[in-house]
């Protein structure tokens, strides 16, 4: 594999290009109007306008993308996360183009991509799911009577959805009436479906995910936890390894039932299996991503191994790197995702960053996308950079996050900076005692 093309922008192809490098192989970026002179573009070997800055006219512009790439000659495609990373349709077409998807095959992307499909196929190989119905709910009334026998509150989510999206809590029947129309209409305008489905929502829960890789051959083995348990409007905002929550007996059980999942499908290539863990510890499978996800530094940064060099192994066909007895978790990592965005509602704030200096960098990495002098604009996710902090242990690491992000100077745009200082100094988290409700129910900066 000589070249490869990315099929991304910002911080996750910057990611993916450092890894080409050090292999050796030469990496082709395709940018829109808004990102010419950010630094993926500016380090990628070639780089393409693909078109103006909507997605649609540009990183989602599938014909484009592979007309690049037939015409540079390249070995594989690397979809990065989001975008086309789990449209399968479009791994089709670059199979058929005879060129290689660094991801899952096809089939497994459109599987695992259906919720209620995944749902039913996890049921089948004995994985715990949420209660929840396992066929589209077409009608309002048809959505009450399950949310009645759940129980409210409930999630009503897209059978397409992710990342959030698609997704809401309905704490009353009056709020899932409300609710019902709206967010069929959203399905349809994401993902192309109007199918959704009602599932009861774990109250007090931890959302915990496990990161898998398989093989040609059949071999899946997975790379520990990870709790992304603090989020906002359902998006994760900080993610760690170990998980401070969990027993022994109860991660070992999740590791296993994560390779479970990936053998009902013959998984290959990099996933993540997430859970939802109740407070008892009870844990229910909740979906499968086909693809890297935002947080697996943390993963890379307790195991030492780097995921995408892994990805483009598997995708050439050789098998893992490592049996699962040679993976080993030490120490403790932390990512906090640093976006453009209000502190206080959490509403981006585009502009250019006109002063970003980082402070002091021991044991922290930082995937960024902008750096000094770069514009963020309203087009995209306003993620600035994840900042990931590493320790010999949990508490090492929050003292060293709390340094970190009280050195950071960042002006020219509001930052969520000034919230990670927050969530730092409150004693419920330095114990590892905080669910998915976390930023909802405290009194940090945003009631101040």
């Amino acid at each position: 594999m000589q070249k490869i093309l990315i099929a991304n922008r910002g911080e996750i192809a910057l990611r993916i290009i450092k890894t080409c490098k050090a292999l050796g192989i030469e990496t082709i970026a395709i940018y829109s109007e808004a990102d010419e002179g950010l630094p993926f573009v500016i380090e990628a070997d070639q780089a393409f306008l693909i078109g103006p800055p909507p997605v649609n006219q540009s990183y989602l512009n599938v014909e484009k993308i592979i007309q690049i790439a037939l015409a540079e000659k390249v070995d594989a495609i690397h979809p990065g996360y989001g975008f086309l990373s789990e449209n399968a349709e479009f791994a089709r077409r670059i199979h058929a183009a005879g060129i290689i998807f660094i991801g899952p095959n096809p089939d497994t992307i459109e599987k695992m991509g259906d919720k209620i499909i995944s749902r039913q196929t996890m049921e089948k190989a004995g994985v715990p799911i949420v209660p929840g119905s396992n066929s589209g709910v077409v009608t309002v009334e048809a959505a009450l009577a399950l949310a009645e026998t759940y129980g409210y509150p409930i999630m009503l989510k897209a059978s397409g959805g992710g990342g959030g999206i698609g997704m809401v809590r309905c704490e009353t029947e009056q709020a899932l009436k409300n609710a019902f129309s709206s967010t069929k209409s959203r399905a349809k305008a994401y993902f192309g479906s109007d199918e959704v489905f009602v599932e009861k929502c774990i109250e007090g829960s931890r959302h915990i995910e496990v990161q898998i890789f398989g093989d040609d051959k059949g071999q899946i083995v997975s790379l520990f936890e990870r709790d992304c348990s603090i989020q906002r409007r359902h998006q994760k905002v900080i993610e760690e390894s170990p998980s401070p929550s969990l027993s022994t007996e109860t991660r070992d059980k999740m590791l296993e039932t994560a390779i479970k999942a990936g053998e009902a499908v013959g998984y290959k290539n990099a996933g993540t299996v997430e859970f939802i863990v109740d407070a008892d510890e009870n844990f229910y499978f909740l979906e499968m991503n086909t693809r890297l996800q935002v947080e697996h530094p943390v993963t890379e940064q307790i195991t030492g191994i780097d995921l995408v060099e892994w990805q483009i192994e598997i995708a050439k066909g050789n098998e893992l790197p490592l049996k699962q007895s040679e993976i080993k978790s030490v120490g403790h990592a932390m990512e906090f995702r640093l976006y453009a965005e209000d502190p206080v509602t959490f509403m981006p704030s585009p502009g250019t960053i006109s002063e970003l200096k980082w402070g002091n960098l021991d044991s922290v990495r930082i995937d960024y996308g902008y750096v000094e002098g770069s514009k963020v604009t309203p087009f995209y996710d306003p993620m600035i950079a994840k900042c990931i902090i590493n320790g010999e242990n949990r508490e090492e690491t929050l003292q060293k996050a709390a340094q970190f992000f009280n050195d950071l100077e960042i002006s020219g745009i509001k930052t969520n900076a000034p919230l990670f200082v927050e969530i730092l100094d409150d004693q419920d988290f330095s114990k590892g005692k905080y669910t998915t409700d976390f930023l909802k129910n405290k009194s940090l900066i945003k009631k101040q």
